[in-house]
């Protein structure tokens, strides 16, 4: 029986080029060489995509960039091509591809925007849909859908950058009428806490606007909760599973993008210390959330849990981080489904898809 050919696609245009890199190596380690033909697609930080044939310690450290014998390629949205065409030497191949990983956080990859490339070439891909990717990727839209579904988040208010400029006092007057200080101030689409501050009173709000401002041309405002940092893996395609809940002791006020990837300080428990009852909650909310978002193959949906026992649903990460201390393939690995396994799955339900 022939290998099927697979993609990974990694890197990207984003301000988490560097958390997709890595994620992508610990992927690429765990793909079964038995069955799949691995193709490693490295995407720079302005948008320019090669082939590389770089080892997976080059791809975390970000080496792959500078090798000799990277070549150009795309992926086609052609659907008769089905595949990646490579360019060298004032020529083109087109390698036909089976599947893709497409191993990218943030924007320019989580979004929907590559989600829809490979829907136009119709070849099969991991993870979630171009609507459920974009709709959980803009922080303001998955506020208005759980709002509207009945799943309890964090009050929130929101308005675009260029509002800042026109009457920055309007803004402020905004937040100040619907929230109490202190807030968070968030870009509406960036990942791994990029561009979150938090404000503690109009002088910090401010400052915190332009912190955001420059991640995205939305800007979400959220009331600050108090309570403990939730997380489920959830998992499948129209047969669901959700993991049990792993909890996170951030090394810093919040889980910033230093306390995920850099310090290595911040303590994950597994499971989580909540209740039976809560746990239970959390899980079937988790659930409940993944179908309305239409979500597929994999996420990853954060919660938070006050010590009053509210259940807030912070956010839903449809291509959460893959790194030795990322906590979806932890929160999986406790349920039984290993790196391995967890990753040839993960292309079954593609295939399947």
């Amino acid at each position: 029986m022939s290998k099927k050919s697979i993609a990974v696609i990694f890197g990207g245009a984003s301000s988490e080029h560097k958390v997709s890199c890595l994620s992508a190596s610990y992927i690429i380690n765990c793909i079964d060489r038995e069955k799949y033909d691995v193709l490693s697609i490295g995407i720079t930080r302005d948008g320019r995509w090669f082939l590389t044939n770089a080892d997976t310690e080059k791809i975390a450290n970000g080496e792959w960039q500078s090798l000799p014998d990277n070549r150009q390629a795309f992926i086609s949205p052609d659907p008769t091509l089905g595949g990646l065409v490579v360019l060298s030497d004032g020529k083109s191949d087109v390698i036909r591809l089976d599947v893709v990983f497409p191993v990218l956080h943030g924007k320019n990859g989580e979004d929907g925007t590559v989600q829809g490339l490979l829907e136009l070439s119709r070849i099969p891909y991991v993870g979630c849909g171009v609507a459920a990717s974009a709709c959980c990727m803009d922080k303001v839209f998955t506020n208005m859908i759980l709002r509207d579904s009945g799943i309890d988040e964090a009050g929130f208010t929101w308005f675009y950058t260029y509002e800042l400029n026109s009457s920055l006092d309007k803004c402020v007057a905004q937040v100040e009428s619907a929230l109490s200080y202190p807030v968070f101030v968030k870009p509406a689409n960036a990942g791994s806490s990029v561009g979150i501050s938090k404000a503690e009173n109009r002088e910090g709000l401010i400052k915190a606007f332009k912190v955001a401002s420059n991640e995205d041309s939305k800007i979400l405002v959220e009331e600050n909760i108090i309570g403990k940092e939730i997380e489920c893996a959830v998992f499948g395609n129209e047969d669901i599973f959700v993991s049990i809940a792993g909890e996170i002791a951030p090394s810093k006020e919040f889980y910033d993008y230093e306390a995920k990837y850099e310090s290595g300080d911040s303590e994950l428990y597994i499971p989580a210390k909540i209740s039976d009852e809560v746990m239970a909650e959390v899980r079937d909310t988790a659930k409940k959330a993944y179908r309305i978002f239409g979500c597929a193959g994999l996420t990853r949906v954060d919660f938070f849990v006050t010590n009053e026992g509210r259940i807030l649903l912070n956010e839903l990460n449809t291509l959460p981080g893959f790194t030795s201390i990322s906590m979806y393939p932890k929160l999986m690995a406790a349920c039984g489904k290993n790196g391995d396994r967890l990753i040839d799955e993960l292309i079954d339900l593609a295939l399947e898809k």
